[in-house]
């Protein structure tokens, strides 16, 4: 279980806030607006009314003790940026902050945030990929260069197996688990055989995705 601290409760912020909650963690909710609070209080239990702009009050918090610090002040983006700052100065671990443009993302990391979400670039680019004619059905980023994908099994490799295909050296990624009929087959074998009823999980980078994808 971890420590978690979410600041702003609009509609990302009170999602995340959830969905911490919901996998087992321990969650403290900070709203600026009473009645919004106050709207959440069933589904976000600890909730406290402040303004995170106030130093005595971060001070006050010991925001060393929490495991993740949420900035999800959506629409006031002077208060998150000092929000962040103070967080920063009084020790949180780690800082995950929401953007809404390209230059928000940039001066958040700046000036204290670990881990920036540009909630709607990150969706465009999701759903793009996801609905483009390349058969990748989802994907998973895990940093700019690589994400595990789940994909069609490509015609050519249809019939051998995977050490057939020559999968990691030739074509540069990992298979990590084969989704057939709804099931999983985690960490295939070599001699695993493909075909058509089913597809695969895989990790790389999306240039070697898109190459056995066409």
């Amino acid at each position: 279980m971890k420590s978690i601290l979410v600041i702003g409760l609009g509609r990302f912020g009170r999602h995340i806030g959830k969905n911490f909650l919901d996998e087992g963690n321990s969650v403290l909710a900070i709203e600026k607006d009473s009645a919004r609070a106050d709207s959440l209080a069933d589904s976000l239990p600890n909730i406290q009314i402040a303004d995170t702009t106030d130093e005595h009050f971060i001070k006050t918090l010991g925001v060393s003790n929490f495991d993740i610090c949420v900035v999800a002040i959506g629409d006031d983006f002077q208060s998150a940026l000092e929000t962040t700052v103070l967080l920063k100065d009084y020790g949180a671990p780690f800082i995950l902050a929401r953007a809404n443009s390209e230059i928000h993302r940039k001066l958040l990391l700046r000036n204290g945030a670990d881990e920036v979400i540009y909630s709607e670039k990150e969706m465009a680019k999701r759903l793009a990929i996801k609905h483009s004619p390349n058969n990748i059905f989802d994907y998973i980023e895990l940093n700019e260069n690589v994400a595990i994908y789940e994909i069609a099994t490509p015609k050519q490799w249809i019939g051998k197996s995977i050490i057939e295909n020559a999968v990691r050296t030739k074509y540069n990624v990992s298979i990590l688990a084969i989704k057939k009929y709804g099931e999983f087959i985690p960490i295939p074998s070599p001699n695993y055989i493909f075909d058509n009823d089913e597809t695969i999980i895989v990790m790389g980078s999306f240039e070697n995705i898109k190459k056995i994808t066409k």
